[in-house]
């Protein structure tokens, strides 16, 4: 049973359950002071946290997508990461391949009714880089209708370590999505959902690595061109938008402003304006002042020419960290007339997927709003 299985959890609360159904029953048994006794209290109290912890621990991950699995959980990811294929027939299997189908949701219906989520494994051109992601393809794809239209493309990102399956199953972007234009609200979109850790179970921050994997040319060109490749999707900036939350966020306000020949628009949920180095990240400028600095969007914004793309970012007055930072970068976007910023301030919100869901349907009707299909 896998980590985020439902009879996992269950079978969890079920053992700690009677993990202290029996402390209670056998704690009188256990009231003398010798050694076996003393043994047979202290453990039976350490069985029983240890099992309430891993209930919450479970809990959590539900909720949240932490880890998708057992492997990914104790550092046995299992995923494919960064690859180099050197030969040419590894070369000609192309940059995109589908794995897997799925509905949208447990309602749904034929792809041209409902949609569907495609699971594809995305491989680099340039940058030789493996990773697995989730495709929507709204309900008009699959209509003759618009058999030889294409259509505008959204990455969406995950925070770290994050897992893919949560923007589906948690964050529900593909069901918003149907949903907004089915309304009316936002114009029928392709989105393409995974992880910005493409080399796991490392943290690249989306940073081209001196000697190491190049993330930002990875989402900026190679991801682009193998679904361009793939799908009936538009290669032109104006047609491609980048969301995020958390380190997906910081990620897609960066690609936004480095590569507006990329993307026409960027948001970043709850996001962060500096890449941080920690034991997750490594070193990832290996001294290197300028790639440093321009990782910084903060000193980005009033050191480099002002990019001509479309920002959005969300804070929370009370619950974010951010707040402060969000609102600086705000006044310093503002000061010029190339860069389009827009905002989302809850009076109240944590850094979590309850904040996220909140700020995802206005984020999808914004970024649509700046795209265009042709």
């Amino acid at each position: 049973m896998g980590l985020t299985s439902n009879k996992v959890l269950l079978l969890s609360v079920l053992f700690a359950l009677l993990l202290f159904v029996g402390t209670v029953w056998l704690w009188p048994r256990l009231a003398r002071r010798s050694w076996p006794a003393v043994g047979g209290r202290v453990g039976l109290l350490l069985a029983t946290q240890l099992a309430l912890f891993a209930s919450i621990g479970l809990s959590a991950n539900q909720a949240f997508g932490f880890y998708a699995s057992w492997a990914d959980l104790f550092g046995q990811e299992t995923e494919p990461g960064v690859v180099v294929d050197h030969s040419a027939g590894g070369a000609a299997a192309g940059p995109l391949r589908v794995v897997d189908t799925r509905r949208v949701d447990a309602g749904g219906g034929r792809p041209r009714v409902a949609g569907q989520v495609q699971k594809v494994a995305v491989v680099g051109r340039t940058t030789h880089i493996t990773t697995p992601a989730f495709v929507y393809l709204p309900p008009e794809y699959f209509d003759p209708a618009y058999r030889t239209r294409t259509f505008p493309a959204a990455v969406v990102l995950t925070g770290y370590p994050g897992t893919a399956e949560a923007l589906v199953d948690k964050l529900h972007y593909p069901r918003t999505a149907r949903q907004l234009a089915r309304e009316g609200s936002m114009q029928p979109m392709i989105l393409v959902m995974m992880r910005p850790t493409v080399a796991p179970p490392r943290d690249t921050e989306c940073v081209d690595i001196p000697d190491g994997p190049q993330s930002e040319t990875f989402f900026a060109k190679d991801l682009r061109d193998a679904v361009a490749a793939h799908y009936r999707v538009g290669k032109k900036a104006s047609n491609w938008g980048i969301i995020g939350d958390s380190t997906g966020g910081y990620c897609a306000l960066k690609l936004a402003m480095h590569h507006p020949e990329a993307y026409a628009a960027g948001a970043g949920l709850s996001a962060y304006y500096k890449a941080p180095i920690d034991p997750t990240t490594g070193d990832l400028f290996h001294g290197n002042k300028t790639l440093r600095n321009e990782s910084d969007l903060i000193w980005f914004l009033k050191n480099r020419s002002a990019p001509a793309t479309s920002l959005l970012v969300t804070s929370s007055k009370v619950g974010e960290s951010n707040y402060k930072a969000t609102r600086k970068f705000i006044e310093l976007a503002k000061a010029n007339d190339r860069t389009r910023v827009s905002s989302i301030i809850l009076e109240s919100g944590g850094h979590n997927f309850n904040t996220w869901r909140r700020e995802i349907p206005p984020t999808l009707q914004w970024i649509s709003g700046r795209l265009s299909d042709r």
